[in-house]
C-alpha cells in the first residue's frame, strides 16, 4: 500500500496519524476523568471515607496504558484538569493542534492557580487554536508560565519556594555502559555547581577535554577519591563463573542498571580487586541451570531478613509491578502476612514505595508462582478484574538443557542456596 504513495502523500499520512495520536490522548483523558468520577461515586455509595476514595486508581490507569505506575497520578491529574477546568486545551488536543506533552506543559504551569485563573489561562493559551501553530515545547511552556505569573504572581513565587523541598538526585542507565547522574537543585546552587566545574576545566591543561575534566571533577568532589581509582565493588555474582573466570561472553548484570558486556564486567572486577586503593567483596548465588532463575529462600519472620531482602533485590532488579522501572524500596508479601502469607522468595516481591502502597487499595490482589525451573511470576489483578503479569528477569549466563545436569546436581545447588537454620 505505502510503496505506491508519492512523497507528498506519505507526508500527509504522517501528519494525519500525528493528529490521530493527539485525538486519542484527548479521548483517554475524557475516559480517565469519567472513570475517576464513576469510581469515587461507587465508593461513596459503599461508605468509603472521602480520603480513601480513588486510592490506587492512578496505578490502574498506568497499567492500562502500559506505563509505569508512578506516572499514573500524573495521567489522572492531567485528565481531571483538562476535562473539568481547561476545555480549550482539551479541544486543541482533540483537534491535533497540541501534542499530549504540550498540553501537559500548559496544565503543569497552571497547576498553582485557582480554578478561575486557570480557566483564564486556558482561554488565553488555546481559545484561538491557530495561535498554537509553530510553537515548540519551550515556547508553550514560557507563554503559559508568563500568563500564570501575570494572573497570580504570589502563587507562582510560592510554588518556586515549595519546589526547593523537591531537590533530589537520581541515576538512570545511558548507552554504552554509561549513566546519567542527575541532580534537581535550586537554581542558585545548580548554577554554582556548574560554574565551579567550568572553572576547574578552564584551569586544567592535561590533555583531557573540558567535558571530561568537569565529569572527573564532579566524581572526585562527591566521592572524595580520584576519578581514576577503581570504586569498591560488591560483586553479587550476577555474573557466571564462566564469564568471571573463563572466556565466556555471557553478559553480566548490574542491579538497577541492566546488562553489561562480559569484558566490561571482568575489567571492573579486576580493577577493583587488584588495586590496593580499592576493595572488592564477593557473594555467592545459585541460578537454575535451565531457566537462569535464582532459587528460593524462606524465613519465619514477618519482616524480610537482610539476606532474603538482598535475594529479592537481585532477583527482581527493579520494582516488580508491570512497566515500573523504579528502584526497589520495599520488600513486600504478595499474599499479605496478615492473611498467612509466608516470608519467602516465592511470596516476596521487590517493589517501589508507590506501587506497594497502591496495591493495598481495596480490590487489588497479587499471586505468585514458580515453575519447575524456578522462574518467578507475579500476576497483579486490579479492582476492575484486569490482570497484568510480571516475570522476574533472567540471570546472566547461557541457557542449558537439564540433560547436562543430573537431578542430584540441581538438588545440590538448590540445597546449598538455602539459608542455614
Amino acid at each position: 500500500m505505502f510503496d505506491t504513495m508519492d512523497e507528498a502523500a506519505l507526508i500527509d499520512r504522517i501528519s494525519v496519524l500525528e493528529r490521530a495520536k493527539s485525538a486519542a490522548a484527548a479521548e483517554q483523558a475524557v475516559l480517565t476523568a469519567q472513570l475517576d468520577t464513576t469510581r469515587r461515586a461507587r465508593e461513596a455509595a459503599a461508605g468509603v471515607p472521602a480520603a480513601k476514595r480513588g486510592k490506587g486508581l492512578g496505578s490502574e490507569i498506568a497499567l492500562a496504558r502500559r506505563d509505569s505506575p508512578n506516572r499514573g497520578g500524573r495521567h489522572l491529574g492531567f485528565a481531571r484538569a483538562l476535562v473539568h477546568e481547561m476545555p480549550h486545551t482539551l479541544a486543541a488536543l482533540k483537534a491535533g493542534r497540541l501534542s499530549e506533552w504540550r498540553a501537559t506543559l500548559i496544565v503543569r504551569e497552571s497547576a498553582c492557580l485557582d480554578v478561575a485563573d486557570r480557566r483564564v489561562l486556558d482561554a488565553r493559551m488555546c481559545a484561538d487554536q491557530a495561535s498554537l501553530d509553530g510553537k515548540g515545547d519551550k515556547r508553550i511552556e514560557a507563554d503559559a508560565k508568563a500568563i500564570a505569573y501575570e494572573l497570580d504572581p504570589h502563587a507562582v513565587v510560592d510554588r518556586a519556594v515549595r519546589a526547593e523541598s523537591e531537590r533530589s538526585v537520581w541515576v538512570r542507565p545511558a548507552p554504552d555502559n554509561m549513566t546519567y547522574a542527575t541532580a534537581l537543585l535550586p537554581m542558585p546552587q545548580g548554577v554554582s555547581v556548574y560554574a565551579a566545574l567550568r572553572r576547574e576545566a578552564d584551569a586544567c591543561g592535561d590533555g583531557r577535554s573540558r567535558n571530561q575534566v568537569m565529569a572527573d571533577t564532579l566524581v572526585e568532589r562527591v566521592t572524595g577519591r580520584p576519578a581514576d581509582v577503581p570504586v569498591p565493588v560488591a560483586v553479587d555474582l550476577v555474573i557466571t563463573d564462566e564469564t568471571l573466570l573463563g572466556g565466556d561472553q555471557a553478559a553480566a548484570r548490574v542491579p538497577g542498571y541492566g546488562p553489561i558486556p562480559a569484558a566490561v564486567a571482568r575489567r571492573l572486577v579486576n580493577r577493583a580487586a587488584t588495586d590496593a586503593r580499592s576493595r572488592a567483596t564477593l557473594r555467592r548465588l545459585y541460578r537454575h541451570p535451565r531457566s537462569g532463575a535464582l532459587v528460593a529462600m524462606e524465613s519465619r519472620a514477618r519482616i524480610f531478613p537482610k539476606g532474603l531482602a538482598k535475594f529479592l533485590d537481585l532477583r527482581d532488579d527493579t520494582c516488580r509491578t508491570p512497566y515500573c522501572d523504579a528502584p526497589i524500596r520495599h520488600h513486600d508479601h504478595a499474599r499479605p502476612h496478615r492473611r498467612d502469607g509466608p516470608t519467602s522468595a516465592l511470596n516476596g516481591l521487590g517493589e517501589c514505595a508507590h506501587c506497594n502502597y497502591s496495591k493495598e487499595a481495596p480490590g487489588w490482589s497479587v499471586t505468585t508462582t514458580s515453575d519447575e525451573t524456578g522462574c518467578h511470576t507475579a500476576e497483579f489483578t486490579t479492582p476492575t478484574g484486569a490482570r497484568h503479569t510480571s516475570v522476574a528477569p533472567r540471570m546472566p549466563g547461557r541457557q542449558t538443557t537439564l540433560a547436562l545436569y543430573s537431578a542430584v546436581d540441581v538438588r545440590l545447588a538448590l540445597a546449598l542456596s538455602e539459608p542455614a537454620a
